[in-house]
């Protein structure tokens, strides 16, 4: 019989979509997932061994039990605990055997180090793999896509060109009733192809010529085979849609479960694999093996997007402005109309969909960001949050190499306190600048040598010249630390990025370097230590306090300061001119300062620094309300001029969600005409007139998320449930957990927005709404609302 020929090795760049283990009868299997600009590569590397790290003398201890476990091994290693003692590592052929006897251990009293890591994190921790690889191997075909067995795999810098599917379901109201699936195909990467260069289709239940880009399947089953098909044909690599995770996908499931068919999304014929992420099951995370599933919602969150609402049409609006073909309260109905009367509608509205969810993530930059963040943390593409995985994938490796192991995490300590706030002065002034130090806790770490390993080297360190202070009793090795030297190769990064105007990278180093302070004080970080969080953190309300002390011994007010910030009035300005060049002033006076004082009393180079941010030409810092004491994380003020001139809310009406929009744009409307020193009486008196007369009815909607179950609620029910518990009684379908509730009161109380039957109370909205946002400002003015329109306010 002739032998195979032998396949030549190749070289392919790619970018990792997807990681998975299993244990097998051989050993472990790793299996990853890879874009390249040959198409997907699913590589498989065998051979792999489980391993954790134990002290030498737990090792020896409990020798007996290690002798009697099948294929384990006890590896010398040259490397030491937190307890600076030496360790071995414990290898085992399957990640299950190496956690059984982890816990056996534990249970003894032994302490396994490192034993939660799974094998494909730690195959591609340990080898710097964060997105970007070049691959060498032998490259075959099987199963339709290409595949490398054990290839070598090296960290490399790849820029991938991915392709993108955008899907969205109409279904009925009620029941598992598929009425059309919609599909938009773009290569996400390259939104310079335009509109044109999409495919588009809408997979409906249903006979006959509906329309272009339109299949009509006779049953649900067939719709949801003939996507699959369709999915597995056209190849994306990221499947991008709106609560898609929660809603789109786990309908489909659910539907497949109903069918007996599994939901093959994955790559290879491979299906979707299912994780709650809470206890009630009501969220959800979804693998699809060689490809990502993406949500919109999400990922705009993770980039820090703020929006009123988090509804398609309402986002799409405020980043496009175009919206959905179908809104409002009674859509439900109208999709169930349209799929019986006018399908070629319904394909329309339901293709639209996909269309703005992919045109969002093109104007956003979304699967960039989600580039972005995968190369810097090492976390799969997909999965939302993971600061303490990033914080692990970062510092371990480097760990290692160092020549240590990382600790467990040890829960049973004190918290360490959070950022730091002055005392407000309240008051409406003229000309405050607010001075803003630069990444404030990065830079404490940078500055003062904060690191879990220099902790550890630090108080074994006898003499006291070769550490630096720390608090709660902390000291830390001015040698030998770890991540001062990774933030600031990732300060060296995010500046490259600035100024290459690459937004999303600039953003995901961002959010990973401020996410260090709050992993070292979360308990379930392996290196949680009251020690070092305190260090960080006090640090900052002394730099605070001090930065005070300086800018006052200059001759300036400080009216607030709020964990990195501190805000300055003025006083003696008589231009915006000279606020700026005072701003400018203390930059560079408190800058030398702080780098003078730190070579002084510490012997260190100083990172921190103090930036001049903005200039308020006007500001208010108003009252908590009831009381003569100045309020916190709540403000606002004018900045910029000519178009540029905008007024600021910070924690204020204007920006909360739980206020109508009456209350908001009164808001805005009023402080701008103070701040301006333009008339505002007549203002007033004609919007309260204007709301009596009905004519801001619209304007008068509260909204609020039901955070629990409608039964949840038994004492002390907020109207947006009392309203909530009659939606049914006007028609509509009550709002499960999770859901927005718009609601007005009326003279019967709280009522649906969309149908209510008693008479607005305009009583409410005036000295519940109008009369706290406006004597919020007019206190300072020596007058109130009442006062100006004349109207006797309830002072209960």
């Amino acid at each position: 019989m002739p032998s195979a020929p032998v396949q030549q090795p190749v070289e392919l760049g790619g970018f990792l979509l997807t990681r998975q283990w299993r244990d097998s009868p051989a050993g472990l299997l790793v299996e990853l997932w890879f874009a390249t600009p040959q198409g997907p590569v699913q590589v498989e590397i065998h051979g792999e061994r489980a391993v954790f790290f134990l002290a030498e003398d737990e090792a020896d201890q409990h020798r007996a039990l290690l002798a009697l476990q099948p294929g384990v091994e006890l590896k010398s290693l040259r490397l030491r605990n937190f307890a600076l003692q030496p360790v071995v590592g414990v290898y085992s052929p399957t990640y299950r055997q190496s956690r059984a006897l982890a816990d056996r251990l534990q249970e003894r009293g032994a302490q396994p180090l490192e034993a939660d890591i799974n094998p494909a994190d730690r195959y591609l921790m340990e080898r710097f793999i964060a997105g970007g690889v070049q691959l060498h191997g032998p490259l075959e075909r099987r199963n339709g896509y290409s595949c490398m067995r054990d290839p070598l795999l090296r960290s490399a810098t790849v820029r991938p060109q991915l392709s993108m599917a955008s899907f969205d379901i109409e279904t009925a109201m009620q029941g598992l009733q598929l009425y059309s699936i919609a599909v938009h195909v773009t290569s996400a990467t390259d939104a310079a192809s335009g509109p044109a260069a999409a495919l588009r289709r809408v997979f409906m239940v249903g006979t006959g010529n509906v329309g272009e880009h339109v299949e009509t399947l006779p049953t649900q089953r067939a719709v949801l085979e003939r996507f699959l098909a369709f999915i597995e044909e056209v190849d994306p690599d990221v499947l991008i849609g709106w609560n898609v995770v929660n809603f789109d996908a786990w309908y489909l499931q659910r539907l497949a479960d109903s069918l007996d068919m599994p939901l093959r999304l994955g790559r290879a014929g491979t299906a979707v694999h299912w994780r709650t992420l809470d206890e009630d099951g009501e969220r959800r995370a979804a693998r699809l093996p060689g490809r990502l599933l993406l949500d919109g919602i999400e990922l705009l969150r993770a980039a820090f997007y703020r929006f009123e609402s988090f509804a398609l049409d309402a986002v799409a609006r405020e980043l496009l402005g175009a919206g959905k073909l179908l809104h409002g309260a009674g859509r439900g109905e109208e999709i169930g109309r349209l799929f019986r009367e006018d399908k070629a509608q319904l394909a329309a509205y339901n293709l639209r969909d996909c269309e703005l969810v992919s045109e969002i993530f093109a104007h956003t930059r979304l699967l960039d960001f989600v580039v972005a963040r995968s190369v810097m943390t090492g976390l799969n593409p997909d999965r939302l949050g993971g600061s303490v995985a990033s914080f692990d994938n970062l510092y371990l490796p480097r760990l290692h190499r160092a020549g240590y192991v990382a600790p467990n995490a040890r829960r049973e300590q004190d918290p360490s306190p959070g950022g730091f706030v002055l005392e407000s002065q309240p008051g409406l002034y003229r000309h405050v600048l607010v001075l803003d130090f630069k990444s404030l806790y990065p830079s404490i770490i940078r500055t003062f040598c904060i690191d879990p390993l220099g902790l550890a080297l630090g108080l074994a360190e006898e003499k006291g010249e070769a550490t630096v202070p720390g608090f709660a009793g902390a000291r830390f090795a001015r040698e030998g630390h770890i991540l001062p030297a990774l933030i600031e190769t990732l300060w060296q990064q995010r500046d490259a990025a600035k100024l290459a105007r690459d937004v999303p990278l600039a953003q995901a180093i961002k959010i990973i370097m401020n996410s260090f302070y709050g992993v070292l004080g979360s308990p379930g970080c392996r290196f949680f230590d009251t020690r070092l969080a305190s260090s960080i953190t006090r640090r900052g309300h002394e730099i605070l306090l001090q930065t005070r002390e300086r800018i006052e011994a200059l001759g300036h007010r400080v009216i607030y300061g709020d964990t990195d910030s501190v805000f300055v009035w003025i006083a003696d300005a008589d231009s915006d001119e000279d606020a700026e060049a005072a701003g400018r002033n203390l930059q560079h006076d408190l800058n030398q300062w702080w780098q003078s004082r730190l070579r002084s009393d510490f012997a260190l180079e100083c990172a921190l620094e103090l930036e001049f941010e903005t200039l308020y030409r006007r500001f208010l810092m108003p009252t908590i309300r009831g009381s003569e004491k100045g309020s916190k994380k709540r403000y606002a003020g004018l900045v910029g001029t000519g178009r540029d001139e905008r007024v600021v809310f910070k924690g204020l009406e204007n920006v909360r969600t739980d206020w109508t929009r009456l209350a908001r744009d009164c808001q805005q409307s009023l402080y701008r005409r103070v701040f301006l020193d333009q008339p505002w009486e007549d203002y007033l008196k004609q919007l309260v007139a204007s709301v009596l007369a009905g004519e801001h009815d619209a304007d008068l909607i509260y909204r609020k998320r039901l955070r629990r179950r409608l039964v949840d609620y038994e004492r002390n029910v907020p109207p947006h449930v009392q309203a909530a518990r009659r939606y049914a009684d006007h028609g509509l379908p009550p709002p499960a957990r999770g859901d927005w509730v718009e609601y007005v009161v009326t003279a019967a109380g709280p009522e649906p927005a969309a149908a209510h039957s008693a008479p607005l109370d305009y009583g409410h909205y005036l000295e519940r709404q109008l009369a706290p946002v406006v004597d919020g400002i007019l206190g300072f003015l020596d007058t109130s609302f009442a006062t100006v329109t004349g109207r006797q306010m309830d002072l209960f």
